[in-house]
């Protein structure tokens, strides 16, 4: 038997989260078919172990950045399945008072800045979250998410090019699924090692598993240990893999079968599952009460969701600037002739 190479607590909280994702998306996709859940949805199915690892690494007072596929960070980050779901289903109790969706969950509480659907917007974004750390002098990193589509986006280049010059204490992170909508990486670039893009601006870079918990977890650690002591950011490409399409629209037959069960046979799931086991960190009796503890903790999510009330109209002029905006002035049925 495999030494773990961490703790048991360690591999218990992975799979759990990873468990926990797993079924909101599957109950999430069931929403959407239902049409509870309305416009753009990209499920994280396969792809757990990416915030996984990343969280147990992370350090109190870290943020995190991602694009439109965050439905699994901003779990991971700490915030209620009940403010998800009512955020998916456009209620005013959810993350981001109904007037986010699938692509925009927020959470200043819980350090999580998004959820942006432009593709490649939020890079210069987490740049700059790690210029205010860097400025209020404390040792926090941000963890700055994007897929292998917007790695194309000139954004990358200079913000990667301003987190050098400016030795900011932020992780690029390239969520490598092989695929940029239906587009494959082979057919976007004639770099397929994405990690290598750092080389031109100098940047300590890595190519790791993302289907692992465990290599996630030690190469964030050693990237956010990079961050805190002054020495810059750093970019690291996690190969993973979904095992649905794009979005809920997305077919998926751009891509075989066979290639999708190729990746279910190392599923991180069963993979820290099987360490559990082994190990008896856990029983399979005690295994199966965690998943349906968590099958309960979604459907009273849904329940909650479906009972939350949509935002009034009056909410379309709130949260929109962070103090009273001197320039807003009623409208007036007054005409005025020049």
């Amino acid at each position: 038997m495999a030494k773990a190479k961490h703790t048991k607590e360690t591999y218990i909280d992975w799979y759990r989260l990873m468990l926990l994702i797993r079924r909101f998306e599957e109950k999430s996709a069931q929403m959407y078919g239902q049409n509870k859940i309305r416009g753009f949805c990209h499920l994280y199915i396969g792809q757990e172990a990416v915030v996984a690892g990343m969280v147990s690494a992370k350090q109190k007072g870290d943020k995190v950045i991602t694009a439109y596929r965050d439905h699994g960070h901003a779990l991971a980050m700490g915030i209620p399945a009940n403010a998800v779901m009512a955020e998916l289903f456009g209620r005013i109790d959810g993350c981001s008072k109904g007037k986010g969706g699938s692509m925009h969950m927020f959470s200043k509480e819980h350090d999580f800045f998004g959820g942006h659907g432009i593709v490649g917007g939020q890079i210069p974004l987490g740049a700059g979250i790690a210029l205010a750390e860097q400025y209020n002098g404390t040792d926090n990193v941000c963890f700055c998410y994007m897929g292998d589509g917007a790695v194309r986006q000139g954004a990358l280049h200079e913000t990667f090019n301003m987190a050098m010059v400016w030795n900011l204490p932020v992780v690029f992170i390239c969520e490598n699924n092989n695929y940029a909508m239906g587009t494959s990486v082979e057919r976007t670039t004639n770099v397929l090692d994405i990690y290598k893009i750092a080389s031109g601006f100098d940047m300590p870079a890595e190519q790791v598993d993302g289907m692992s918990c465990e290599a996630v977890h030690e190469s964030m650690e050693r990237a956010a240990k990079r961050g805190r002591e002054g020495k810059g950011p750093t970019f690291v490409e996690l190969k993973t893999y979904r095992y649905r399409g794009h979005s809920m629209s997305d077919p998926a037959k751009y891509r075989t079968k066979d290639e999708v069960i190729e990746y279910q046979k190392i599923d991180p799931i069963e993979v820290v599952k099987e360490t559990i086991l082994k190990n008896k960190y856990m029983t399979q009796k005690e295994l199966d009460a965690m998943d349906e503890e968590i099958e309960k903790e979604v459907a009273d999510s849904v329940e909650f969701a479906d009972n939350s009330p949509f935002p009034d109209a009056s909410e379309l002029y709130t949260d929109v600037y962070e103090t009273e905006y001197p320039f807003i002035v009623e409208p007036s049925n007054e005409i005025i002739f020049s």
